[in-house]
């Protein structure tokens, strides 16, 4: 009965102070407000964000209210505008960061690649990469990713072709995945292949809004299957190092982990000391020049950052 029924859903998107809530198990939208009480329940981050978890109740005409919110388990976040203690929320619970490269057109840029590795590692997400238009790959080319293969999962596809495009699904199956790379790589034409019936799938968001007034935020939740998510987030790149301290970005490598404390000195940067454990084992091959030179590069960017604090 309308106005009794609890469903569970999945915030898709936020208009202003209304969010869409796709139920469980069914292709049903609630264009829903938190009750009141909950408004007192969380101070310093946003109320509800999109990724958020919720029970909500259909109050009928395709509306519902939200009445309970789960716990997060993790959000992709930055600080609010003129704020030093205010988060906003780009994405609640995400389980998995996709990062989206090309072989070419654009030239594929394994440091910034790196970055958002670094984002994901800081966040506790599982990274994996994919690299599009391998059609256009010439014969023999050299992989420029060549260092990360060995570290993460790798999905080489091409959306023009459709080639790689159901073992990517299948890794996206039951996750919320975010996606994020650099302009041009086929983001949006990724998007567009694995969701099905993207249109229709946005007019239902647009058909809950019903006059289709409010203010939107940039994150969307767009549904795979009934298990599975996937995020397009405008504006993630900026996140990138933000919130990870000089002495945290050691860690973010996973390949630098077995060394960490086996250098000679305690606050070693793995830059320049002697007796450096990850030093040495770049010497022996054991982890890539091409990362670790990335990550030095890294490293004097945020020391750099922090003497300018």
């Amino acid at each position: 009965m309308v106005g009794q029924e609890k469903f569970q859903g999945t915030v898709v998107k936020a208009y202003g102070k209304f969010f869409a809530v796709a139920l469980d198990d069914s292709e049903r939208i609630l264009l829903s407000t938190p009750k009141g009480a909950l408004k007192r329940d969380r101070r310093g981050t946003d109320l509800v964000a999109v990724g958020d978890r919720v029970t909500v109740i259909d109050v009928g005409d395709n509306e519902g209210r939200i009445e309970h919110i789960a716990p997060r388990k993790n959000v992709l976040a930055r600080l609010a505008r003129h704020t030093r203690d205010v988060e906003q929320i780009l994405v609640a619970n995400p389980d998995q960061a996709v990062f989206v490269f090309s072989v070419r057109d654009p030239e594929p840029h394994p440091r910034m690649l790196d970055r958002f590795l670094v984002l994901a590692e800081s966040r506790q997400l599982h990274a994996r990469v994919v690299v599009n238009k391998h059609d256009l790959d010439a014969p023999g080319a050299q992989d420029p990713f060549a260092a990360h293969r060995a570290i993460y999962p790798f999905h080489d596809i091409s959306v023009k072709s459709a080639t790689g495009l159901e073992g990517l699904r299948d890794a996206l199956h039951g996750q919320v995945s975010v996606v994020a790379g650099p302009s041009g790589v086929g983001k949006s034409s990724l998007i567009n292949r694995l969701v099905p019936d993207l249109d229709q799938a946005t007019a239902l968001i647009s058909d809950a809004t019903g006059k289709g007034k409010h203010t939107t935020t940039a994150a969307q939740l767009f549904r795979l299957d009934p298990k599975s998510f996937i995020a397009d987030t405008p504006g993630i790149r900026a996140l990138a190092l933000q919130g990870v301290a000089p002495e945290e970005l050691p860690a973010c490598f996973p390949e630098f982990r077995t060394y960490l404390n086996s250098c000679r000195f305690s606050d070693c940067t793995h830059v320049h000391e002697p007796g450096c454990a990850i030093r040495e084992a770049v010497a022996a091959g054991l982890i890539s020049e091409v990362r670790h030179a990335s990550y030095v590069s890294l490293r004097q960017g945020l020391d750099d950052d922090q003497d300018r604090l």
